[in-house]
C-alpha cells in the first residue's frame, strides 16, 4: 500500500528584503480593480501589483487576460528577483504569519505548501465553485511565473498543540514586519531549525482535515498545473500549493451584504407586504447590524427594518439551506425579486462587510440601488459543516478580514 504524501510541506520561500517589504506588499489581486491597482502602484516600481495585475504596465485598455499581461508579469517578477528585492530561503522551511489590526484582532498561522493530493481526495475541503475565467487566469499566471504568488487561506480545526507550535515559531526575530495603509500589521517569521520543521510535519500532518476559507481559484489552478505537469519530469513542488493555515477559532469572518437595483416592479409597501410572509418585519430607528443568524437588516426608502426569518422557512437539517445567505436567496431574492442566479444576474451586487452599513446607505442615497440587505456573518462552523457534507455554499457567503498580502511569500516551482 502506497503512503499518501504529507498534507503540508516546508518549502524555500521567496520573500522581500525587510527594508523593501512595505513597498512590495500589495492587496490580493482580486480585491482591487484595475484603476485601484494603477493608483496604488503609481510611483512604486516594487509593488507586487506589477506582477499580480501586470496590465497596469501595459497600454490602457489591455485585457487583463491578454498573453502580454502574463509575459509582463514574468518580466517584473524576474526583475525583483535579479535585483535581490526578493530573497529565497536557503533550505525548505515553514513560516509563521501574523495579522494584527489595531490591536483589536490578532491571528497567527502557518505558511506551508499544502498537498494537491489531499485537495483531490477531500482531506483539504472546499465549499465554493470557481469561475472558469478566473481559474484560467490563475493557471496562466502560475504557468508564466513558474511560481505561486498568492496564498490560499486555509483553516484548521481547533488544536492547542498546533497553535503553540506556530506561536513558538513567531517568538523570534521576524524576516518581514510592516503595517499597510489599512492599519493592518503583517509579520513573517521563518523556522530556525530542521527540528522545528519536523515537529510541524508531525503536528500538522496529524490534523484530520483542512478547510479552504478563501482562495478556491488559487488552489484549483495549482491543482490543474500539477495535473498538466505530471509525467513530464516536473519537480514534485508542483504537487503542493501555497497556503497560510490559521486556527479556525482565531479567524474573523465579516458579512457579505447584498444590494439590489430594483424591487421587481413592486412599490415599497407591496414589497414589505410580500416580505412579511417569510420574515417578521420590524421598523428600526436607524442602521443596525443583525444580532444573530436568521435576522437581516433591510435599508429601503431611507428607512431601516429588522427582518427575522419565520421558523417554518429555516430547514434546520440542511447545512447549506439553513445559512443566512441561502435563507435570503430562497425567500426574498428568488420568490419576491426574481433573482435566482447570483453569479450572473446584474440586478444584484455584493458588498464586503468591512465597508460597513454606511456604504449600504451611501448606495441607497446615490440612487444606484433600491434595497440593501445587511447579514449576520456566516459562522466558520457553518462553512466547515457545508464542506464536510461535500456541499457548495452560495456565492459571496463569507468575507474574511484582515486580508493576507500578496508578495510577502511565494512558492517557486523548481
Amino acid at each position: 500500500m502506497s503512503i499518501p504524501p504529507p498534507i503540508v510541506r516546508a518549502f524555500k520561500g521567496l520573500y522581500p528584503r525587510k527594508e523593501h517589504a512595505a513597498a512590495v506588499a500589495a492587496p490580493p489581486y482580486d480585491t482591487v480593480s484595475a484603476d485601484e491597482a494603477h493608483r496604488l502602484a503609481d510611483g512604486n516600481p516594487l509593488s507586487f501589483l506589477h506582477i499580480s495585475r501586470a496590465e497596469i504596465d501595459l497600454p490602457e485598455g489591455t485585457h487583463p487576460y491578454a498573453p502580454e499581461v502574463y509575459e509582463k508579469a514574468r518580466e517584473n517578477f524576474d526583475r525583483l528577483i535579479s535585483s535581490r528585492v526578493l530573497l529565497r530561503s536557503a533550505r525548505p522551511r515553514y513560516y509563521a504569519y501574523r495579522l494584527t489590526r489595531d490591536e483589536s484582532h490578532t491571528q497567527t498561522g502557518l505558511v506551508a505548501t499544502a498537498s494537491v493530493a489531499a485537495y483531490e481526495s477531500g482531506r483539504i475541503r472546499r465549499h465554493e465553485l470557481t469561475r472558469p475565467d478566473k481559474e484560467n487566469d490563475r493557471v496562466r499566471q502560475i504557468d508564466a511565473l513558474d511560481a505561486q504568488t498568492g496564498p490560499a487561506l486555509l483553516a484548521h480545526p481547533d488544536n492547542d498543540e498546533a497553535e503553540r507550535l506556530v506561536a513558538e515559531i513567531a517568538d523570534g526575530v521576524p524576516i518581514v514586519d510592516l503595517e499597510n495603509a489599512d492599519g493592518v500589521r503583517h509579520t513573517l517569521w521563518e523556522t530556525s531549525s530542521a527540528a522545528i520543521d519536523s515537529r510541524v510535519d508531525e503536528v500538522f500532518g496529524a490534523l484530520p482535515t483542512l478547510y479552504i476559507a478563501d482562495g478556491h481559484h488559487r488552489s484549483a489552478a495549482a491543482t490543474r498545473i500539477a495535473a498538466a505537469r505530471r509525467g513530464a519530469g516536473a519537480p514534485d513542488s508542483c504537487e503542493y500549493f501555497l497556503s497560510v493555515i490559521f486556527p479556525a477559532r482565531q479567524m474573523r469572518i465579516l458579512a457579505y451584504n447584498r444590494v439590489v437595483r430594483d424591487l421587481n416592479g413592486l412599490s415599497i409597501a407591496a414589497f414589505l407586504e410580500a416580505v412579511d410572509k417569510y420574515c417578521l418585519v420590524t421598523p428600526l430607528s436607524g442602521a443596525s447590524q443583525p444580532e444573530r443568524t436568521g435576522v437581516f437588516s433591510l435599508c429601503l426608502g431611507g428607512r431601516w427594518y429588522r427582518l427575522a426569518v419565520r421558523p417554518e422557512y429555516i430547514p434546520v437539517g440542511d447545512p447549506v439551506r439553513r445559512i443566512d445567505v441561502s435563507l435570503l436567496s430562497e425567500t426574498i431574492l428568488a420568490r419576491i425579486l426574481g433573482i435566482t442566479d447570483l453569479r450572473r444576474d446584474t440586478r444584484i451586487d455584493f458588498v464586503g462587510g468591512i465597508k460597513g452599513l454606511k456604504e449600504l446607505e451611501r448606495r441607497i442615497k446615490g440612487g444606484e440601488i433600491a434595497a440593501a440587505f445587511a447579514l449576520h456573518p456566516t459562522p466558520l462552523s457553518e462553512l466547515m459543516s457545508v464542506a464536510d457534507a461535500g456541499e457548495i455554499m452560495p456565492p459571496k457567503s463569507t468575507w474574511f478580514e484582515p486580508k493576507l498580502a500578496d508578495g510577502l511569500v511565494s512558492h517557486v516551482l523548481d
